[in-house]
This record gives structure tokens, C-alpha cells and sequence, in this order.
């Protein structure tokens, strides 16, 4: 049975993707913070933001013989540029870039030895274009994009795909905040709708799969249309 790491996996989309490649048949190890009641698969308590528990996951999955990665686990932050606290800002890199780079660089060898191996990020509609007090999460989600496209160009002909998925707005708990001007955020998608967390989860499982073994390098927005309308609207 193929083993796929999830990080952030213990709540929303995060959640949504263990039950789908569980349901696919995967053997799921998936990381949480605040707990992961009913969830199959092994949980892994881990803050990300810590470097020292990063450096601990790394030696696990190094050894684990993982198949699949999915980097999911994220931390937002919205303030104007101005205004941005650099200790703050450096939080959400850690958690959105340099996890995961840390943990796809103790994946990559036993992948391309395997011959075999599909590495998946979940980035952002944020990072396809900009945002008013956006700038740090936008640009945590820019790196990891910029991460990807080289990584294919090391490790596509050793078998090994990666690509980004570009969520837009999901109903999860991380848009509690943001409740108050839904039906104004919901008014600019052209869909009309957020996504739900299984949308997401679909997407992740298709790249996962057999069947997607020659899509490599791809930006696959979830956003129901969100980043192919114009910014300004007539």
C-alpha cells in the first residue's frame, strides 16, 4: 500500500484530503495541531512553526518510504505592508515555505530512488495575483510556486511529478473571520459559491494518482473562476 504524508491534516481542507486518499486506498500519516478526532490514517501531532519538530518530521518521513506529499499546512496573516511585523511574518514563511521545503528535501531522494512519487502544494489564488494586506501569505504561496516549477525540472524524468493546487475562498474555519462580507466575496466568484473542502480534496487525489502520472508542473486553480475574472468589473 502506498504512504502519503499530509501535513495539516487535522481540520478543513487538510481533513478533506486524508478522508479522500484514505478513500483511495493510501495509507495516510497526516500532521495536526489541535487534535484529529475521527480522521483515519496515523495522526502526527506537530507544530510546523517549530523548526526543531520540522527537523524531527523530516528524519521520520525519510525514512518512512513515502510515496506521496502533500503540503497543506498553512498560516495566514493579513496586514498592509506598512504595517507587518516581521517576527509574524516570519511564522507564516516557516509554516507556508520552509516546512516544506525542509520536508520535500528528505523526500525527494527515496522518491527518485523509488522512480516513483508525487509531491503536491497547496498554494493559493493569493499567489496568482495580488491583494490589499496580502503581501506576506501571497508571497509564502509565490515561493512555494517558484519552489515547484524548479523542482520538476530535477526530478520529472526520475518519475517524480509535482504540482500546485490554488485554492480561491473554501468554507472552512480559517474564513471565520471574513463571515461578515461573505455574500460580498461570494458576489465576485464567478461560480457564486466558496468551494468546499471535498473540491479541494478531489484535485489532490487525481494528482496522486496513476492517472496523472505525465501532469507535472501544473497550477491548478480551485476558485470557481475567481482567477480568470478581471480585477475590476464593469
Amino acid at each position: 500500500m502506498r504512504r502519503v504524508l499530509v501535513t495539516g491534516g487535522g481540520r478543513g481542507i487538510g481533513a478533506a484530503i486524508v478522508r479522500a486518499l484514505a478513500a483511495a486506498g493510501y495509507a495516510v500519516d497526516f500532521t495536526h495541531r489541535r487534535g484529529a478526532e475521527g480522521l483515519p490514517g496515523e495522526a502526527i501531532a506537530a507544530d510546523l512553526a517549530d523548526r526543531g519538530a520540522v527537523e524531527a518530521l523530516a528524519g521520520r518521513a525519510a525514512e518512512a518510504g513515502y510515496y506521496g506529499f502533500v503540503h497543506n499546512a498553512g498560516a495566514t496573516y493579513d496586514r498592509l505592508a506598512a504595517m507587518v511585523d516581521q517576527a509574524q511574518a516570519e511564522t507564516v514563511m516557516q509554516v507556508n515555505f520552509w516546512a516544506m521545503t525542509r520536508l520535500a528535501k528528505a523526500l525527494i531522494r527515496p522518491m527518485t530512488a523509488a522512480g516513483a512519487g508525487r509531491i503536491v502544494l497547496i498554494g493559493s489564488v493569493a499567489a496568482l495575483a495580488g491583494g490589499r494586506g496580502n503581501a506576506i501569505y501571497a508571497a509564502s504561496k509565490a515561493a512555494a510556486l517558484g519552489y515547484m516549477r524548479t523542482l520538476v525540472q530535477e526530478v520529472a524524468r526520475k518519475g517524480v511529478t509535482a504540482n500546485y493546487v490554488a485554492p480561491g475562498f473554501v468554507d472552512t474555519e480559517m474564513m471565520g473571520p471574513y463571515a461578515a462580507h461573505r455574500a460580498r466575496l461570494e458576489g465576485q466568484i464567478p461560480a457564486g459559491r466558496y468551494a468546499r473542502p471535498e473540491e479541494v480534496a478531489a484535485v489532490v487525489a487525481f494528482l496522486l494518482s496513476d492517472a496523472a502520472a505525465y501532469v507535472n508542473g501544473a497550477v491548478l486553480p480551485v476558485d470557481g473562476g475567481l482567477s480568470a475574472a478581471l480585477a475590476v468589473q464593469r
